[in-house]
Protein backbone atom coordinates (compact mmCIF):
# COMPACT_ATOMS: atom_id res chain seq x y z
CA UNK A 1 0.00 0.00 0.00
CA UNK A 2 2.78 2.38 0.83
CA UNK A 3 6.26 2.84 -0.51
CA UNK A 4 7.52 2.39 3.04
CA UNK A 5 7.84 -0.92 4.84
CA UNK A 6 5.12 -1.52 7.41
CA UNK A 7 6.29 -1.69 11.03
CA UNK A 8 7.11 -5.10 12.50
CA UNK A 9 3.97 -6.85 13.69
CA UNK A 10 1.59 -4.77 11.58
CA UNK A 11 0.99 -7.40 8.86
CA UNK A 12 0.13 -10.07 11.42
CA UNK A 13 -2.40 -7.76 13.08
CA UNK A 14 -3.83 -6.65 9.73
CA UNK A 15 -4.46 -10.31 8.80
CA UNK A 16 -6.87 -10.57 11.77
CA UNK A 17 -9.17 -7.79 10.55
CA UNK A 18 -12.51 -8.36 8.83
CA UNK A 19 -12.49 -8.00 5.04
CA UNK A 20 -15.04 -5.18 5.28
CA UNK A 21 -12.50 -3.03 7.12
CA UNK A 22 -9.80 -3.71 4.54
CA UNK A 23 -12.18 -2.83 1.68
CA UNK A 24 -13.18 0.51 3.16
CA UNK A 25 -11.54 3.42 1.27
CA UNK A 26 -10.15 4.86 4.52
CA UNK A 27 -7.92 1.77 4.81
CA UNK A 28 -5.77 3.25 2.03
CA UNK A 29 -4.85 6.04 4.47
CA UNK A 30 -1.61 4.98 6.19
CA UNK A 31 -2.04 7.28 9.20
CA UNK A 32 -5.43 5.69 9.86
CA UNK A 33 -4.08 2.13 9.54
CA UNK A 34 -1.20 2.82 11.91
CA UNK A 35 -3.45 4.70 14.35
CA UNK A 36 -5.89 1.81 14.51
CA UNK A 37 -3.06 -0.69 14.97
CA UNK A 38 -1.48 1.44 17.68
CA UNK A 39 -4.83 1.53 19.51
CA UNK A 40 -4.74 -2.27 19.57
CA UNK A 41 -1.21 -2.20 21.00
CA UNK A 42 -2.17 0.50 23.51
CA UNK A 43 -4.86 -1.77 24.98
CA UNK A 44 -2.13 -4.24 25.91
CA UNK A 45 -0.06 -1.39 27.34
CA UNK A 46 -3.11 -0.18 29.26
CA UNK A 47 -3.51 -3.57 30.96
CA UNK A 48 0.11 -3.57 32.11
CA UNK A 49 -0.02 0.01 33.36
CA UNK A 50 -3.42 -0.32 35.02
CA UNK A 51 -2.23 -3.29 37.08
CA UNK A 52 0.02 -0.84 38.95
CA UNK A 53 -2.18 1.37 41.11
CA UNK A 54 0.15 4.37 40.70
CA UNK A 55 -0.01 4.20 36.89
CA UNK A 56 -3.77 4.03 36.44
CA UNK A 57 -4.18 7.67 35.44
CA UNK A 58 -1.39 7.31 32.89
CA UNK A 59 -3.01 4.13 31.57
CA UNK A 60 -6.38 5.79 31.10
CA UNK A 61 -4.98 8.97 29.53
CA UNK A 62 -2.71 6.98 27.22
CA UNK A 63 -5.51 4.77 25.93
CA UNK A 64 -7.87 7.72 25.42
CA UNK A 65 -5.26 9.67 23.47
CA UNK A 66 -4.16 6.77 21.27
CA UNK A 67 -7.72 5.71 20.46
CA UNK A 68 -8.54 9.30 19.48
CA UNK A 69 -5.96 9.25 16.66
CA UNK A 70 -7.85 6.89 14.35
CA UNK A 71 -11.19 8.23 15.62
CA UNK A 72 -10.34 11.76 14.51
CA UNK A 73 -8.98 10.52 11.20
CA UNK A 74 -12.21 8.57 10.61
CA UNK A 75 -14.32 11.59 11.34
CA UNK A 76 -12.22 13.84 9.12
CA UNK A 77 -12.13 11.38 6.24
CA UNK A 78 -15.90 11.62 5.90
CA UNK A 79 -15.88 15.41 5.56
CA UNK A 80 -16.59 16.78 2.12
CA UNK A 81 -14.08 19.64 1.90
CA UNK A 82 -10.35 19.88 2.39
CA UNK A 83 -10.49 22.51 5.14
CA UNK A 84 -13.00 20.40 7.09
CA UNK A 85 -10.80 17.31 6.73
CA UNK A 86 -7.74 19.32 7.74
CA UNK A 87 -9.44 20.38 10.97
CA UNK A 88 -10.02 16.78 12.07
CA UNK A 89 -6.63 15.66 10.81
CA UNK A 90 -5.22 18.46 12.99
CA UNK A 91 -7.05 16.97 15.96
CA UNK A 92 -5.48 13.62 15.10
CA UNK A 93 -2.07 15.29 14.95
CA UNK A 94 -2.64 16.79 18.39
CA UNK A 95 -3.72 13.48 19.90
CA UNK A 96 -0.70 11.81 18.29
CA UNK A 97 1.56 14.25 20.11
CA UNK A 98 -0.41 13.74 23.32
CA UNK A 99 -0.01 9.97 22.92
CA UNK A 100 3.74 10.43 22.56
CA UNK A 101 3.76 12.41 25.79
CA UNK A 102 1.90 9.65 27.67
CA UNK A 103 4.18 6.96 26.27
CA UNK A 104 7.20 8.91 27.48
CA UNK A 105 5.63 9.06 30.94
CA UNK A 106 5.05 5.29 30.86
CA UNK A 107 8.62 4.38 29.84
CA UNK A 108 9.61 3.03 33.22
CA UNK A 109 6.63 0.66 33.42
CA UNK A 110 6.46 -0.43 29.77
CA UNK A 111 10.18 -0.65 29.09
CA UNK A 112 12.40 1.14 26.61
CA UNK A 113 11.95 -1.33 23.74
CA UNK A 114 8.15 -1.18 23.79
CA UNK A 115 8.09 2.59 24.10
CA UNK A 116 10.64 3.07 21.31
CA UNK A 117 8.51 0.93 18.99
CA UNK A 118 5.35 2.90 19.88
CA UNK A 119 7.18 6.22 19.45
CA UNK A 120 8.39 5.15 16.00
CA UNK A 121 4.78 4.49 14.93
CA UNK A 122 3.66 7.82 16.37
CA UNK A 123 6.48 9.61 14.57
CA UNK A 124 5.40 8.02 11.31
CA UNK A 125 1.80 9.17 11.84
CA UNK A 126 3.03 12.70 12.60
CA UNK A 127 5.12 12.78 9.44
CA UNK A 128 2.18 11.64 7.33
CA UNK A 129 -0.16 14.20 8.87
CA UNK A 130 2.42 16.97 8.51
CA UNK A 131 2.32 16.37 4.75
CA UNK A 132 -1.44 15.80 4.43
CA UNK A 133 -2.83 18.67 6.52
CA UNK A 134 -1.36 21.57 4.46
CA UNK A 135 -2.49 19.86 1.26
CA UNK A 136 -6.05 19.51 2.60
CA UNK A 137 -6.10 23.10 3.85
CA UNK A 138 -5.11 24.29 0.38
CA UNK A 139 -8.05 22.51 -1.27
CA UNK A 140 -10.68 25.11 -2.18
CA UNK A 141 -13.68 24.75 0.18
CA UNK A 142 -16.13 24.34 -2.70
CA UNK A 143 -14.15 21.49 -4.27
CA UNK A 144 -15.24 18.05 -3.12
CA UNK A 145 -12.67 15.27 -3.19
CA UNK A 146 -13.61 12.39 -5.45
CA UNK A 147 -13.07 8.95 -4.06
CA UNK A 148 -13.18 5.70 -5.94
CA UNK A 149 -16.38 4.88 -4.09
CA UNK A 150 -17.91 8.16 -5.41
CA UNK A 151 -17.19 7.40 -9.06
CA UNK A 152 -20.01 5.99 -11.16
CA UNK A 153 -19.65 2.44 -12.37
CA UNK A 154 -17.91 2.21 -15.73
CA UNK A 155 -20.05 1.13 -18.64
CA UNK A 156 -18.71 -1.73 -20.81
Amino acid sequence: MSKFVDPRGFAEWEATLPASVLRDPIWRTPAYRFGLWLASLAKKDFNLLYADRGSRNTAEQLLRAVEAISGNLSEGYGRSTGPERARYYGYAQSTTRESRDWYLKAREMLGEEVVEQRLAVLERILRILSAVIPRERATPPHQRRRRRSDEPDAQP
